[in-house]
């Protein structure tokens, strides 16, 4: 849930090994009682999109990394992801010497040319001492040509007591 940035929001990121699965997993819910939970007069609008992992991501599973997640999106030009994800290749590495990396998507549904990145802290103060660190050292941002970034969002998120990524 939402910490800061837009608030009130509830985020479920769910990983599927294929569109199939993902379909498969979701006509099996649909047959649960207690699924989805009863929150639907709470619920002013939703947003589904299917989100593909760069080829550093890390897989999603269970691990011990927050509690604290940054969670950052950007819509870029059309056509712009491959060269964003090449820039990343180059200096991924030496960023995740300062934080974990949750993941790290583009999207194919849903709202197109976005980039949606995921960054483990253990508190705000850690995220403000990481950021600046990985900017002193040089290897990070990647930066971006001028144009290629429309829009930035970012959010602080919280897990839910039942996440298994916390």
């Amino acid at each position: 849930h939402s910490e800061i940035g837009p608030l009130n929001q509830i985020i479920h990121v769910w990983a599927y090994d294929s569109f199939e699965q993902r379909l498969a997993v979701r006509a099996a819910a649909s047959k649960e009682l207690n699924w989805p939970p009863p929150i639907g007069e709470f619920i002013v609008s939703m947003q589904n999109e299917i989100l593909l992992p760069a080829p550093f991501s890390p897989p999603l599973e269970p691990r011990q990394v927050g509690p604290m997640f940054e969670i950052r999106q950007y819509t870029l030009t059309g056509g712009a992801i491959p060269g964003l994800i090449q820039r990343w290749s180059e200096k991924i590495e030496g960023r995740m010497k300062f934080s974990p990396l949750v993941g790290a998507w583009y999207s194919e549904v849903g709202a197109l040319n976005k980039w949606v990145h995921i960054w483990a802290y253990k508190d705000v103060n850690e995220r403000f001492s990481v950021r600046a660190a990985a900017l002193a050292g040089g290897n990070w941002p990647a930066r971006n040509p001028p144009g290629v970034v429309i829009k930035q969002e970012n959010a602080l998120v919280m897990p839910a007591s039942f996440s298994p990524i916390r």
